[in-house]
């Protein structure tokens, strides 16, 4: 029987361009403000709560129960605890129809999500995608974080403070992909919001828009096997449904067999690894191209750069920045080609990489970041989609009983709101209501018809 897991974002000196190696005294340690408020949390429960039952660790995050053991049953099992998961776990809680009528089982292998590709995001959200899908999960996702308290505000606790800042992006385009980036514009605008509009300077194109202003936690992992497969129902001999999934117990090779009516697969980066080593029979499987790209990030600190209006700007070379606060702070990065991908297999960073690739495009584009002072930098995951870099969302062609909500190629933060509500009504009224998805579907996979998004940073 086969075992799964799912895992879930300096010598520099003004005026000179030293090594990059260790952060500058100075430079903020944690990777963004959103890893900050997270972090300080999970000190302040290392400090606050009592130990956890013996080999579960001395503490742990909100929802991990006392008890070590998981349920013997679960309505709704959803594998992968990041933001993916959790949004799928909360819209089907917030929207069942009986309160408390339905259990959901969230399963997340580091609960400490120090490798969480949420925490290690630049933490941008953007309309600006070419498909209509994306966009309207954005603009669904948008107002979502805008009126955060309306969905996650507790009575009587102070109000939820996620930081969104609405800044605008900035997209730029040599004049030979201007027509393509106009072209884009245009479906941008057919909602009728009026909140993107094309730019001509002298030497590029550009588009810029403006974002308007109840389950259990464990950690484990998922196992199926021909054994825990119900016999074949219908016409088709090769269909089958999960009867149970296991969950390991932490730092185990224990499992607790949880037996359960659906499984979502919100593994991120790991979705495609997790279906190919569950044990799945062969004529079952069917391949999701989902793998995790490795992702750098560096953050920097320039006196006299781009002010509070600056947008999250990408460059016509793929290089990205943003504003990191309002001290002169900022951070970036660039997607490598295809070719030169950094190896996946842990999260350590390349700093020249930062030095040779990142920074000179950068100060082209911005001449003050030709004078900066390099701060700190970290490696997170992309759950990246090879067949078209765009989510899956939907039912298993041969499994009956699972969903997948992964491979949104970078932009599973921005689009999980909406994905989530997306996937929940999918399971609870068997249709998308609020966004139809079912294009994101795994149909066109098995057809072999990608559904390419353009605009992957």
């Amino acid at each position: 029987m086969l075992r799964a897991v799912a895992e879930g974002g300096s010598g520099g000196c003004r005026g000179c361009r030293g090594h990059w190696g260790a952060p500058h005294p100075s430079a903020p340690p944690y990777p963004s403000e959103l890893g900050l408020r997270l972090r300080l949390m999970g000190r302040t429960l290392q400090d606050q709560l009592s130990p956890l039952a013996p080999g579960t660790g001395s503490w742990g995050p909100p929802g991990v129960p006392r008890d070590p053991q998981p349920p013997e049953e679960a309505d709704v099992v959803v594998v992968g605890g990041g933001v993916v998961g959790w949004s799928v776990a909360y819209w089907l809680k917030a929207l069942e129809a009986r309160r408390h009528g339905m259990r959901v089982l969230v399963l997340e292998r580091d609960p400490t999500y120090s490798r969480a590709s949420t925490v290690l995001s630049a933490g941008g959200i953007r309309q600006q995608f070419s498909l209509p899908e994306n966009i309207h999960m954005s603009r669904f996702s948008a107002s979502f974080l805008r009126n955060i308290n309306e969905y996650l505000g507790v009575p009587n606790e102070p109000p939820v403070d996620i930081q969104f800042q609405p800044s605008g992006y900035l997209f730029l385009a040599s004049p030979q992909d201007a027509e393509g980036l106009e072209a884009t514009v245009k479906v941008q605008r057919s909602g009728g919001r009026g909140l993107v509009r094309p730019l001509d300077p002298p030497h590029c194109s550009a588009a810029q828009s403006h974002v308007p202003g109840g389950a259990q936690l464990r950690r484990g992992g998922f196992v199926t096997s021909a054994e825990d497969l119900m016999p074949p129902r219908g016409p088709d001999p090769l269909s089958a449904r999960i009867k149970r999934i296991h969950v390991y117990m932490q730092d185990s090779l224990e499992y607790q067999p949880v037996t359960c009516a659906i499984v979502v697969n919100a593994a991120g980066a790991w979705a495609g690894e997790l279906l190919e080593t569950a044990g799945l029979p062969e004529a079952l499987r069917q391949p999701l191209p989902i793998q995790p790209r490795k992702r750098y990030i560096f953050s920097w600190h320039c006196h006299d750069g781009p002010g509070l209006s600056c947008p999250f700007l990408i460059d016509t070379t793929g290089a990205y920045f943003r504003r990191e606060g309002i001290a002169g702070n900022y951070l970036g990065g660039m997607s490598p080609p295809e070719e030169e991908e950094p190896d996946p297999s842990d999260l350590s960073v390349d700093h020249s990489y930062f030095q040779e690739q990142v920074w000179p495009r950068l100060a082209r584009r911005v001449p003050a970041f030709s004078s900066l002072r390099p701060g700190s930098s970290w490696a997170g995951y992309y759950d990246h989609n090879s067949f078209d870099r765009n989510g899956v969302v939907g039912a298993h062609p041969r499994l009956s009983n699972l969903l997948v909500a992964a491979g949104f190629s970078g932009h599973g933060l921005q689009h999980a709101p909406a994905a989530g509500r997306a996937l929940a009504e999918l399971v609870l009224k068997g249709r998308y209501e609020t966004l139809d998805l079912s294009r994101l579907g795994w149909s066109r996979l098995v057809q072999r018809e990608p559904l390419v998004e353009g605009g992957v940073v």
